[in-house]
C-alpha cells in the first residue's frame, strides 16, 4: 500500500454536498487567492462524456472545503458562480466563481465626498452599507482624512484607492471588511497567522528575483497649500534619485502618506520569490508570513510575506503556488 498522502475536497452547492457526484468527473479545480481588493476565484472542470451534468446556474453557492485525506480541512470559503461554459469533444463544463463576500452592490459606482473624517470612520460607514463587520487596524482607524472623494467610482475601487494611500490592505473576507496594514499577518477574525517554515525539499519549483536597477532612493508627494499660491512637498528617503508622485493631495498629511506608502512599496518589490509546492499547503493564505531554507542565503535570510496563493487540484495531485515579497521597512521623512 503506498504511503503517498491523498488530496481530498469537499464541494457544497446551495446546502447540498455534491462531492460524491463531482469526484469520477471533476478534472482540475483551481483556488486563486489574493490581497488588496482582488477577488478570490474558483475554477472546476467537469468531464460531461454522458451529457448526465446540469449547467449550474449563476449565482448558485458553492462552499469549499480542501485538504488531505485523514486530516481536517481546511474551509476556503463561499463562491458564487459567475460564469459556466459547455464545450466539446471531449464535452466538459467549466465553471467560474467569485468570492461571495465581493457582493455585486460592493462593485456598484457611486458617488461621495468625504470631510473632516477618518479611515475607520470611512471603513465602518462603508461596511454598515453592506451588511459587512468592519476590522481596521487601530492606528489606520485613527488616521485623519481631511478631504476625499468617492467620484463615479464603487466602494470596492474607492476602499482600495484609500488603503494604497495608507500602505494598507482593503479587502473582504468571510463576512468581514478588512483595512489592515499591508504588512499585517492576522486573519479576518483578528488571530495572528502563524508563520509558515518551507524547506526546499518541499518545493517543487521556485524563481527568486531581486533587482537594483531603476531603484529609487526617496519618494516625493506634492500638495496644495491654501496659504501659498504654489505647491509645496514632502520627501519620505533621500533627494538624491527621488521619484515624484503625479498626484497632487489636498493636505501635507496625504501627500506624506501617499510618499510613504510608495516607498514601502518599493522596498517590498526589491525582492520576489515565487515558489510551487509539491504538496499543496491549503491553510496557506495571502498575509501569511513565510521563512525558507536550503535556497541561497540571501533568500534564506529574507522574512517574506505571502502576496497570493493558487491551488490547484488534478492528476498531479494538490499542489499550491505562491508568490511572495519582502516584509519591507519603513525610512525617514523631510518635507519642505
Amino acid at each position: 500500500m503506498s504511503s503517498h498522502p491523498a488530496p481530498d475536497y469537499r464541494l457544497v452547492v446551495n446546502g447540498q454536498d455534491i462531492t460524491g457526484k463531482v469526484n469520477p468527473r471533476l478534472e482540475n479545480l483551481t483556488l486563486s487567492e489574493g490581497r488588496e481588493g482582488a477577488v478570490d476565484t474558483l475554477e472546476l472542470t467537469l468531464a460531461d462524456h454522458d451529457g448526465q451534468i446540469a449547467l449550474p446556474r449563476k449565482g448558485a453557492t458553492i462552499e469549499l472545503q480542501l485538504g488531505w485525506r485523514g486530516q481536517p480541512l481546511v474551509d476556503k470559503g463561499s463562491f458564487e458562480v459567475d460564469e459556466v461554459e459547455h464545450s466539446g469533444a471531449p464535452d466538459q463544463i467549466s465553471i467560474k466563481a467569485r468570492s461571495a463576500d465581493m457582493k455585486r452592490k460592493l462593485r456598484q459606482r457611486t458617488e461621495k465626498s468625504w470631510h473632516d473624517t477618518t479611515v475607520g470612520t470611512i471603513v465602518q460607514a462603508i461596511a454598515a452599507r453592506h451588511g459587512l463587520a468592519p476590522r481596521v487596524d487601530g492606528a489606520l482607524a485613527a488616521t485623519k482624512v481631511e478631504h476625499i472623494d468617492q467620484t463615479n467610482e464603487s466602494d470596492l475601487h474607492f476602499l482600495s484607492r484609500l488603503a494604497k494611500l495608507h500602505d494598507a490592505v482593503a479587502t473582504v473576507k468571510k463576512g468581514h471588511l478588512l483595512f489592515l496594514p499591508i504588512n499585517g499577518t492576522k486573519t479576518s477574525g483578528g488571530a495572528a497567522l502563524g508563520s509558515m517554515h518551507i524547506t526546499r525539499a518541499a518545493g517543487d519549483q521556485h524563481r527568486y528575483h531581486s533587482a537594483e536597477r531603476g531603484a529609487y532612493s526617496g519618494v516625493r508627494a506634492y500638495w496644495s497649500d491654501p496659504n501659498q499660491a504654489e505647491k509645496r512637498s514632502v520627501l519620505v528617503g533621500s533627494e538624491e534619485d527621488e521619484k515624484r508622485l503625479k498626484d497632487t493631495y489636498g493636505s501635507e498629511a496625504d501627500a506624506m502618506a501617499a510618499a510613504r506608502s510608495e516607498q514601502q512599496r518599493m522596498e517590498r518589490g526589491k525582492a520576489t520569490f515565487e515558489l510551487t509546492l509539491a504538496l499543496g499547503r491549503p491553510e496557506l493564505m495571502p498575509q501569511t508570513p513565510v521563512t525558507v531554507v536550503g535556497f541561497k542565503p540571501a533568500i534564506d535570510g529574507t522574512e517574506w510575506l505571502v502576496v497570493k496563493v493558487t491551488h490547484s487540484l488534478g492528476d498531479q495531485g494538490l499542489t499550491t503556488r505562491m508568490e511572495l515579497e519582502t516584509r519591507g521597512a519603513t525610512s525617514g521623512t523631510d518635507s519642505d
